[in-house]
Parts: structure tokens; sequence; C-alpha cells
């Protein structure tokens, strides 16, 4: 399962403060704190928090002296997202994202081949988020079909179907886990397929309960990747324990261990 960190992120206050005043501590806190949970990608974002490039490329130096772990670039401005590539120091890196808006795929699809990175891509377009499968599977297509003519293989492709909160669009969920279970059909080997988990549950009382339903039910439909909380016990031993269900893993009786010991390899 690829796991992708969504801590260091400037939508939570104390990531925006230290972007702001250049504390390393708050991002040094989190990077060491995600990457022992399992971590497989560190989603870095200075989101409205700055519009300087520049903080991007601090925002990788610092997680890159703090752990090894692979980074996600996380921006909707293509210049901040070439400024976190252009600070990667080597290791596994993923563009976090395209959408399948022809002019965006122009210009991030080729940032993916040029800094050999993992490209996720999101199902929507100039229009906005899709509101059914059919759009899902269309969107999910075009930045698949643009990835792999410019020479990406299915495993540094990765797509998002949209992930809608359950509490003001209720009707979303079961479209999304329909997408899923499509784009398995892309190609052999499929693309990863991977949504914002916190998403759904946005605004409920019942949070973890319904992130953590949701994405097992996912699971089974083909999802492999999540940007998540990977701090949450109950979340990652729901993944271990749908890999295991799915006959992904051999049982033992300490499966969750051996889980987050493979994480971590």
């Amino acid at each position: 399962m690829i796991l992708i960190g969504e801590r260091i992120n400037a939508g939570f206050k104390d990531i925006a403060n230290a972007i702001r005043t250049k504390d390393p501590a708050a991002v040094q806190k989190w990077a060491v704190a995600q990457t022992e949970a399992g971590a497989t990608y560190l989603d870095v974002n200075i989101g409205a928090a700055s519009r300087d490039p520049a903080d991007m490329a601090w925002l990788v130096e610092v997680v890159q002296k703090a752990v090894p772990t692979s980074i996600s670039v996380d921006s909707t401005k293509i210049e901040a997202i070439e400024a976190g590539l252009d600070a990667i120091d080597g290791r596994g890196v993923l563009i976090n994202s395209t959408t399948a808006d022809p002019g965006k795929l122009e210009r991030i699809v080729p940032l993916a081949v040029k800094y050999d990175a993992t490209l996720l891509g999101l199902a929507m377009d100039e229009r906005g988020s899709p509101q059914n499968v059919e759009r899902r599977v269309e969107n999910g297509a075009m930045v698949f079909m643009a990835a792999m003519e410019a020479g990406l293989e299915p495993d540094r492709i990765i797509l998002d179907p949209i992930l809608m909160p359950i509490k003001f669009m209720q009707e979303q969920a079961p479209f999304v886990l329909e997408a899923i279970e499509q784009y398995t059909n892309l190609s052999d080997p499929p693309p990863h397929i991977s949504v914002g988990l916190s998403n759904i549950g946005s605004k409920t009382t019942e949070r973890g309960r319904i992130v953590r339903t949701f994405l097992v039910m996912a699971m089974a439909r083909g999802l492999d990747a999540a940007i998540c909380n990977v701090c949450d016990e109950e979340t990652i031993a729901a993944v271990a324990t749908a890999e295991l269900v799915l006959n992904k893993e051999i049982y033992s009786d300490s499966y969750i261990r051996a889980f987050l010991m493979r994480q971590g390899s």
C-alpha cells in the first residue's frame, strides 16, 4: 500500500507558521513521525501560506534533512512544483498533481519524465470535479494515456477519482468506488489508484470510523494508495487487515507489526 502522509501541509496552522517564520521544528517533527508510522511518501504543500516557489524548495530541503523518505511535491502552481522538484536530492519523488485539463497535462507530464517522478492525476478537468462515474473514468483515462504516451509506465502513474465529503455529497461515494474498479481495467498491470482519504470524513462526528470503513471498501475494489493521516494507528491497522483479508499478505499473529516493518523497509 502506498501511504502518502498528509501532515506537512500549510492548511495546518503549525506548518503555515513554520513556512512564514522559516522555523523547521514543526516540519521535521511531522517528517519523523510520519516516516516512523510507515509513510511511503511525505506530501509537502505550501498552500496559501506563500506564493513564493522558493518556499516549496525550503520545505523540501527541511524534510530531506530530517528523514530519507520519498517526497510528494504538492501544489496547484507549476512554478512551485518545479521549485520543489529542483530541490530533490535524488530520492524518490511524486508530483501531486495534474488534472485532465490538456493545458495542465502538457506542462506537468513532461516534468514527471524529466525528473523521473511518479505522477498523480486527479480525475477533474476545466469543468471542475466530476459528479458521476463516467466523467471520473473519462478524465482518469485521459491522464493515464497522456502519461503513457510520454513514456511513464503504469507503475509510475497514480489516478485519483476525487473523493467528496459524505456529509454534503453522500451519493458520490458509490461513484468513487465504481470508478476505482474501472481504473483497474485500464491496463495490465493497472495504474495505482489513490484518494484524499480525509475528505470523506470532513465535518463529520464519526470521522475516523467513516474514513476507515471507506478505505477498506475501496481497497476491495482496487485502491492501493491513499493520502491520509498515517499517524492514526487504527487507519494503518485497517490497511494491514484489509491486505490480509484480500490475500495480499500471509497471516501471522503479528501481521500488523510485519506490515509496518515492510512499509518502513
